[in-house]
This record gives structure tokens, C-alpha cells and sequence, in this order.
């Protein structure tokens, strides 16, 4: 790690420290019931005592998340190459893309567990409709935001759709993308987090919003909080390991790029 970095990172682990001393002070002086609000301590404690349990259920959590992701990716720049095909076809489809938006999966999860049998698949489809549109806007306006003058050049040449696609739009739109993946990762961890809270699975494959509910019944609040913290770690991961590959994947097009 760099010193410039080094230092980037000492304000935020600085305050990072002070608010989990203060939490602590407060527990202890206060005498707060951990069934109310546990300490750091108590929840590390609780980590540590179930973090077999824990670790599996965030192994479930991800699967279904990572799946999600994937098939947000893939189906996502798909509808997006349809999309910029035509004006007619963004105006009759786009309308659609929207709706599946704005519709609150919370309404709809307990539809599709009942309709899709695998419990695992019908997790990832959820997961799935909360994480594709980022991926369809972002690429839809990366694919439309062209330069003219390269536009004009490939018309001059004669290049065909494809050539365009692959040589002209895929280049311009790929920042747009990775914005959009980015935002997506995020969205499929807490697509399948809330789609686990709808289906309430147990087993092998519970994740880690069973272990929440079921901590939450048993009264066990410091182990519903080491939970909450594994999502809380897992999603600043995805956003880590989103950047790092925005960085590979652009350092191409922007090689003055750190």
C-alpha cells in the first residue's frame, strides 16, 4: 500500500475506531442489556461462537448473489443491445424494463418462491430483477453515447452493424457498464438477503437473513448483529472487488487512469 493511500485510509479507520470506543463505553458505563443493543464485544464474541454457522449461511448468501450478478450481467447487456437497435423498440419495451423496477420485490418474491419449485433459483430470480436494471440504463446509454465524428467515420467507411457494435459502442459504453455493475452488486446482495427473508429456507441452504430471523426469535441480538455485519462486510467486498476490475477492465481506454 502507498503512502498516499495510507493516508486516505487513516481518516476513516480513525473514525471507524472512536465510533466502536464510544459504542463499547456506552454499553459498559450504561449497562445497556445486550438483548437491546450488544457491544462490539459482545457481537465479536458471538462471531467468534458461531461463526461456523455464520460462515455457511454467508457461503448461501453469496452463491445466490454471485448468480444474480451474473445472470443481471448477461441478461442485462442482452436487453440493452436489443434496446438500441431501434428507437421503436426502446419506446415499446423500455416501458416494461421500468415497471419490473419500480415493483417492490417484497410483493412479488412470495409469488415467484410459490411458482418456481427450486427455492435456490426462485432466491436468484429475485435477486436478479433487483440488480438487472442498473445494468440495462447504464449500458443502454453507454451504447447511445457515441462519439458523432467516430459515428461518421465508420457510416464513411461502411462498416457494418456489428462492426459498429463491437469496434465502436461496446468501447463507448463500457465506463456506463461498469457503473452499472457496480451498482448492481450492491443491489444483488440485498436482493437475495431480502428474498431469503421472504422465503424463510432453512437447512443447507440458509443464508444469512435466516440466521437474522431466527437469531431475532431466539432473542439472541448479538448474534443477529455479527450477522448483519458478515452483509456488511460481504457488500463492501463486492464494491471492492467492483472497482478493482473497473480499473482492469477501463485501464485500456483510460491508461492515465490510477
Amino acid at each position: 500500500m502507498t503512502v498516499a493511500a495510507l493516508k486516505a485510509s487513516f481518516g476513516p479507520i480513525l473514525v471507524f475506531f472512536i465510533m466502536i470506543g464510544t459504542w463499547e463505553g456506552v454499553c459498559r458505563v450504561w449497562h445497556v442489556p445486550p438483548y437491546i443493543m450488544p457491544s462490539p464485544f459482545g457481537i465479536a464474541a458471538a462471531l467468534w461462537l458461531d461463526g461456523g454457522t455464520l460462515l455457511h449461511a454467508l457461503v448461501s448468501t453469496m452463491l445466490v448473489t454471485f448468480c444474480a450478478l451474473g445472470l443481471s450481467v448477461v441478461l442485462g447487456v442482452l436487453i440493452a443491445f436489443v434496446l438500441v437497435q431501434s428507437s421503436v423498440i426502446e419506446r415499446a419495451l423500455m416501458p416494461y424494463v421500468i415497471v419490473m423496477q419500480v415493483t417492490p420485490i417484497v410483493a412479488i418474491a412470495p409469488l415467484i418462491i410459490i411458482l418456481v419449485h427450486n427455492t435456490r433459483a426462485a432466491l436468484i430470480l429475485c435477486a436478479t430483477m433487483i440488480a438487472i436494471f442498473p445494468i440495462i440504463s447504464n449500458t443502454l446509454q453507454g451504447l447511445k453515447s457515441v462519439d458523432e465524428g467516430l459515428a461518421a467515420y465508420f457510416r464513411m467507411h461502411k462498416a457494418s452493424r456489428l462492426q459498429t457494435l463491437l469496434l465502436l459502442r461496446l468501447p463507448s459504453a463500457l465506463p456506463f457498464f461498469m457503473a452499472g455493475l457496480r451498482i448492481s452488486s450492491g443491489l444483488a446482495l440485498v436482493g437475495a438477503v431480502v428474498a431469503e427473508f421472504v422465503a424463510g429456507t432453512g437447512g443447507n441452504s440458509a443464508g444469512l437473513a435466516y440466521e437474522i430471523l431466527q437469531s431475532g426469535f431466539q432473542l439472541n441480538i448479538p448474534r443477529m448483529f455479527a450477522a448483519l455485519f458478515l452483509i456488511t462486510v460481504a457488500g463492501i467486498g463486492l464494491f471492492g472487488l467492483m472497482a478493482i476490475f473497473e480499473r482492469a477492465a477501463t485501464r485500456r481506454w483510460s491508461p492515465s487512469r490510477p
